[in-house]
């Protein structure tokens, strides 16, 4: 039966990530882990504070299991900002969302998930999409490919940990782990090469912890409930988000091929609905 309400989740969550996406393009210059740091703190502070509030156990249950996700999840973060700095963002979104193949071949083999063939279709024209999306962008390099590809796949990995934890953790308590993984190591590496933010640019910073605390827990709700290879693909849509507002704030101006790409992604993940429905 199709989970509409992990669906909403996902999609919902998709549109928080396009705000941290805007956020990151608009400060790109800082240095990676000052990005990291400043995206995890605010997060891992609304965190900390919610679960203080709801009397929840802040350490959770799976400690070793939450912990690794903490590990993977804020690698993949670091080599993904990496990425907003050697490439346009509509190219690193939309190579970064290779990671629900990833994702979705690691179900397979870790948790024992299934897909028929005609998914398995829907999950290639959804990788056609993606190609006619990034084009041919001579602007890429094949370091900034392996940084990007890099991350799609620890983040693929990111879903089936999250998938294999289930129900069994609150979705706040998930995320914290994340944050406060992501805050320590930033912290950390940030001290070694730090530029002092100015004005607005705080304001950007802060809101980047906000906006990505609301993607994360959306996202971790969505996966708490239904199957990672059918709640994944949904992520797709913040790379149309992302395409649009690159495109009207940014400038950052696609093709017709682009505007298939989209309609291609879509369709296939309506097509990938049904089916599993």
């Amino acid at each position: 039966m199709i989970n509409y309400k992990a669906i909403s989740y996902m999609v919902l969550s998709a549109v928080a990530f396009t705000l941290l996406n805007s956020c990151v393009r608009y400060v790109d210059y800082l240095p990676t882990f000052e990005l990291v740091f400043f995206r995890a703190i605010g997060s891992m502070v609304c965190g900390l504070l919610f679960l203080t509030s709801k009397r929840i156990p802040v350490l959770g249950n799976n400690k070793k299991i939450l912990l690794l996700r903490g590990v993977v999840g804020v690698t993949a973060m670091s080599l993904f900002y990496k990425a907003f700095q050697m490439m346009p963002m509509a190219s690193v979104v939309s190579l970064r969302y290779l990671s629900p193949f990833f994702a979705a071949a690691l179900a397979i083999l870790l948790l024992g998930e299934k897909m028929n063939r005609l998914q398995w279709f829907f999950f290639c024209t959804a990788f056609m999409g993606v190609v006619l999306l990034k084009g041919f962008d001579h602007r890429i390099s094949m370091l900034a490919l392996a940084v990007i590809l890099s991350s799609a796949f620890l983040s693929g990995l990111v879903y089936v940990i999250i998938r294999k934890i289930g129900e069994s953790e609150h979705p706040v308590v998930v995320v914290t782990y994340l944050m406060t993984v992501a805050t320590t190591v930033g912290g950390l590496m940030c001290l070694f090469n730090w530029i002092t933010p100015q004005g607005i640019e705080w304001l950007i910073l802060l809101f980047m912890g906000l906006s990505g605390f609301v993607a994360q827990v959306l996202m971790t709700k969505a996966l708490q409930i239904a199957e990672a290879n059918l709640i994944v693909p949904f992520k797709y849509s913040e790379v149309v988000f992302t395409l649009l507002v690159g495109w009207i704030i940014f400038g950052e101006h696609q093709t017709g091929m682009a505007l298939l790409g989209m309609g291609v992604i879509v369709v296939s993940l309506l097509g990938n609905v049904l089916m599993k429905g």
